[in-house]
C-alpha cells in the first residue's frame, strides 16, 4: 500500500511540475528586484554583524588552533566543511566547531537556530571565498558514513506524500518549475557553496540547514533538527555535489 501512495505522489508531483513549467518562473518585478539586490546584497549587513561577533567570541587565531592547522590554510579548511573533528570523533558543521571555539574562550555558544549563529556562520564561511570546495567523504570511516547517512536522508521518501529531497532535485525533474521556481539541480547551482544566503522570500539571513527545513516543512515532511548527526549528514551529501562540479565558495548568496 505504501509503494501505491509513493507512486500516486510521484505521479502527482510530475503533474504539478509539467503545468508549473509553463508559467515564469519569476515576475518581471521580482526579476529586477533581484537584479539590484545582487550589486547591494542585504545579506552583507548581517555579514558584518557576524565579523564583529567573530572578531569577539572566536577569532580566527583560536578556530586554526582548534582545526590544528596554520591561520594560513583556515580558509582551504573552512571551504572542507563539514569534516571529521578529532576531539570529538564526530563528522560536524563549521557552526558547531565555532560553538565549541567560544565555550573554551569563555563565552556562552550561540544557538545553532539563532540569528547571532546564522551571521556568524556566515561571516566565517566567507572566509573561504574563492576557494574550491574541498570536502572529502572519503577520509576515514566517520566521514564515508556521514556521506551514506546523507546519501540516505537525501533518497528517503517520507510523509504522506512519499517524497524525498530526490524527488525534487533528480535528473528527471531538474529544470522543471514548481511554486514559480526552477528545480535546480543542486551540484550545478552551488548550493553548498552560497548558504548563508539572503532569502528574498523571508527577508532575512539563512543557512543551509535552515533551507534543509523550509523545504521539508513544504513537503509535510517531520523536520529534522540543525545540527543532528542527518542534518549535518544531509550537508555532507550536498556539499560532496557541489565539490564534484566543481564550485568555489561564494558567501553570501542570495536566493528568492
Amino acid at each position: 500500500m505504501k509503494k501505491i501512495i509513493s507512486l500516486v505522489a510521484v505521479s502527482a508531483l510530475s503533474l504539478t511540475l509539467a503545468m508549473g513549467a509553463e508559467q515564469y518562473s519569476m515576475s518581471d518585478a521580482d526579476r529586477a528586484l533581484y537584479k539590484e539586490m545582487l550589486e547591494n546584497n542585504p545579506a552583507d549587513i548581517f555579514v558584518d554583524e557576524g565579523n564583529e561577533l567573530f572578531d569577539e567570541m572566536v577569532t580566527e587565531e583560536s578556530l586554526a588552533k582548534f582545526l590544528g592547522v596554520d591561520i594560513d590554510d583556515l580558509p582551504k579548511t573552512i571551504a572542507g566543511f563539514p569534516r571529521y573533528i578529532p576531539q570529538v570523533d564526530e563528522v560536524l558543521g563549521l557552526d558547531q566547531v565555532m560553538q565549541a571555539v567560544m565555550y573554551l574562550n569563555g563565552y556562552k555558544p550561540f544557538k545553532l537556530k539563532s540569528a547571532e549563529m546564522f551571521s556568524m556562520l556566515a561571516y566565517a564561511k566567507s572566509l573561504a571565498n574563492d576557494e574550491p570546495i574541498n570536502i572529502d567523504v572519503d577520509a576515514n570511516e566517520k566521514m564515508k558514513k556521514a556521506y551514506a547517512l546523507g546519501t540516505k536522508v537525501f533518497m528517503m521518501k517520507r510523509g504522506k506524500r512519499g517524497l524525498s529531497c530526490n524527488s525534487c532535485h533528480s535528473k528527471e525533474v531538474t529544470g522543471l518549475i514548481l511554486r514559480t521556481q526552477p528545480l535546480p539541480d543542486l551540484g550545478e547551482v552551488n548550493t553548498a557553496g552560497t548558504w548563508p544566503a539572503y532569502r528574498m522570500t523571508k527577508s532575512s539571513l539563512r543557512t543551509l540547514q535552515r533551507r534543509f527545513q523550509g523545504c521539508m516543512k513544504n513537503a509535510l515532511l517531520a523536520v529534522i533538527p540543525i545540527g543532528s548527526k542527518e542534518m549535518v549528514a544531509l550537508e555532507v551529501y550536498v556539499t560532496n555535489l557541489a565539490k564534484e562540479k566543481g564550485k568555489k565558495i561564494a558567501i553570501p548568496g542570495l536566493k528568492r
